[in-house]
């Protein structure tokens, strides 16, 4: 991991607990061979944004205070995740470099904004989950790839979920 200076315009991948490792994966294979950095980014959606300061880190106030340490447990398991795919890349090319954002608010238009910041020439996401609760929570919410397909300009890379529908049933 390192500082978010980077040389060159950085992919921006979206990720998320328990989300599916090619979303990862994916973003950090195309960021080395690009030879582009990657900045992954994280929203929680259970804050929201107090100040914006592209200098420094954004104020965020959580709307459940008391999970300050829920959210630094779950930043350091994403950061691992994130260090996992980078070292476990396979070919004789150099890792990226790769920073970790937290954002707040809405995921869509935090990623948006943040790759409007940051002058990212692709953002990567991954697709929703299969199950009832996911397809209500979409239904509800709506896509991330959707919606940032639909309104904004840079290139989106939807990473699909790998496992067939017949598998994944019990």
């Amino acid at each position: 991991m390192t500082s978010e200076h980077f040389d060159r315009a950085p992919l921006l991948v979206g990720v998320m607990p328990k989300q599916h490792p090619e979303v990862i994966q994916t973003a950090a294979a195309l960021a080395a061979r690009l030879a582009a950095p990657l900045v992954c980014a994280y929203v929680d959606e259970a804050s929201y944004l107090v100040e914006w300061d592209p200098a420094r880190s954004a104020h965020r106030l959580s709307l459940h205070p008391d999970a300050d340490d829920e959210m630094l447990a779950l930043t350091t398991e994403l950061k691992a995740q994130v260090q996992a795919a980078v070292d476990t890349l396979p070919g004789a090319g150099s890792p990226p470099e790769w920073s970790f954002r937290t954002l707040s608010g809405d995921a869509a238009r935090a990623l948006g904004q943040l790759a409007a910041e940051v002058n990212a020439p692709m953002i990567i996401v991954g697709t929703s989950e299969r199950g009832f609760s996911h397809r209500l929570s979409e239904a509800l919410g709506g896509s991330v790839g959707d919606w940032l397909s639909h309104h904004q300009s840079r290139p989106v890379l939807v990473v699909p979920y790998r496992m067939p529908a017949h598998e994944d049933r019990p």
